[in-house]
């Protein structure tokens, strides 16, 4: 890999690398950007912490008495039906594809998170990465103003290594906004233009561009002799991650974390919480090139379970989270849309695994993997249609089983990218992006 010297930080800052002449043409060429047919694509994973119920959602079973306190409706696609709590994303879903046939063996929040989130189990020593850090990879550009990754608030207590690059290395890691790890009724009353924000983005009072750029030249020089003498993947990586961060500092893009800059008509409507406004922010970033947003929905107020691990109560929480998700899901598809932005942005809607079907004497669903749902809408996906179907008691799988790998190789074909594509693990070995045996689901692509 190739070293950053002095004179590469000071040839990257003065000749506006940095982004900070670009003040001027940037609005008028995002805006050409974001409809071009050679626009990458983007990927916006919603991820739901401990696992939703998929008969709650978006595989009811009305007349059964496992389906439950509420009620089904219809949606926009004939045929289709999903929860009263959703009346928004009801509206939408020509452009969703409920996939109600996944199925794994892992009914345990940590090995359920690691597999839905890698590909794979967490077994051996190889160190796999999210998926995030595995398309983002792919879908990136090393030059680009913004992290190519960026995850809203991730709970990651359930499974840290699920979170993580894994054997791809620190360059591929997100760039962790919010804190998702703060649960309970105080979190969900957090400040969340603050929390959304990223800090340290602005230089320390009394120090201008030059006395910058002066410190970053003599940061080169050490780390140059640093790494002259201690070779290696983490040198390299410390030194690619300062000079990405100043990159971005020094960019107009870092506006996109400026939420307060958008119409107060919008940021009502998607909900004026913390994942409503990061449902927000995640719109801004794709808009400026981020290939890949993950947004976590962790919990709302008054809840008494925590997020969706809903094993009692269970409608009284699911009502409250549902009330949550769906305007700011519902609104983040028709601002895409509006923007000409949701052809190439594919958003994906899972957790780690669903919740059974019968209701315990809690009044509430336990974890099941058996049979769930998971959904896809936007880029990349022929919308309007069902994949997969349960059987009456929604107990098992009746038809279209879809496994994790099924499902990574048809996230892969959706944007563009070879599933067979391998990278070297950190023992040696080549991983690819897929399981071979993978099945992607060619009829919604």
């Amino acid at each position: 890999m190739t070293a950053i010297t002095r004179r590469d930080l000071l040839r990257l800052s003065t000749c506006g690398t940095f982004g900070a002449s670009m003040s001027r043409w940037m609005p008028a060429f995002a805006a050409e950007a974001a409809t071009a047919p050679t626009r990458r694509k983007s990927v916006i994973l919603l991820w739901m912490t401990g696992g939703p119920p998929q008969t709650d959602t978006f595989d009811m079973k009305p007349g059964h008495e496992n389906g439950g306190q509420f009620k089904a409706i219809d949606s926009s696609v004939s045929g289709i039906q999903v929860c009263e709590h959703l009346p928004q994303l009801a509206k939408l879903m020509e452009h969703c594809v409920p996939i109600r046939s996944m199925s794994t063996k892992e009914g345990d929040h940590t090995r359920g998170t690691y597999l839905m989130r890698t590909g794979n189990l967490p077994t051996g020593p190889i160190h796999y990465p999210t998926m995030g850090s595995l398309l983002s990879k792919e879908l990136g550009s090393e030059s680009a103003d913004l992290p190519n990754f960026v995850a809203v608030a991730p709970y990651t207590q359930f499974s840290p290594s699920a979170y993580g690059p894994g054997f791809l290395g620190p360059k591929y890691a997100p760039l962790v906004v919010g804190d998702g790890n703060r649960v309970g009724p105080g979190a969900a009353r957090m400040n969340y233009d603050q929390s959304l924000s990223v800090k340290n983005l602005e230089s320390a009072p009394g120090i201008n561009e030059y006395r910058a750029d002066a410190r970053l030249a003599l940061l080169g020089d050490l780390e140059a002799d640093f790494a002259s003498q201690r070779p290696g993947l983490v040198a390299d990586s410390h030194r690619e991650a300062y000079l990405a961060a100043v990159r971005m500092m020094r960019s107009e893009s870092v506006k996109a974390f400026h939420l307060d800059s958008e119409p107060d008509k919008l940021r009502d409507a998607y909900g004026r919480n913390q994942f409503g406004q990061a449902c927000l922010l995640a719109r801004r970033l794709v808009e400026r090139g981020v290939p890949f947003v993950e947004v976590s929905l962790n919990g709302v107020s008054n809840n008494q379970t925590f997020a969706w691990d809903t094993h009692q109560q269970n409608f009284m929480a699911v009502k409250g989270l549902l009330g949550v998700l769906d305007p700011a899901w519902a609104t983040l598809v028709k601002d895409l849309k509006d923007r000409g932005l949701l052809d190439s942005t594919l958003i994906v809607w899972m957790g780690e695994f669903g919740r059974t079907p019968k209701i315990n004497p809690q009044v509430g669903r336990d974890h099941f993997p058996a049979a769930w749902t998971t959904v896809l809408c936007g880029g990349g996906i022929k919308g309007g249609q069902v994949v997969g179907k349960t059987s009456a008691d929604g107990m098992k799988v009746d038809d279209r089983p879809v496994s994790v790998s099924d499902l990574f190789a048809t996230l892969c074909h959706a944007v563009g990218v070879d599933p067979m594509k391998q990278n070297l693990s950190n023992v040696g070995r080549p991983i690819r992006l897929a399981d071979p045996m993978a099945k992607p689901i060619t009829e919604i692509l």
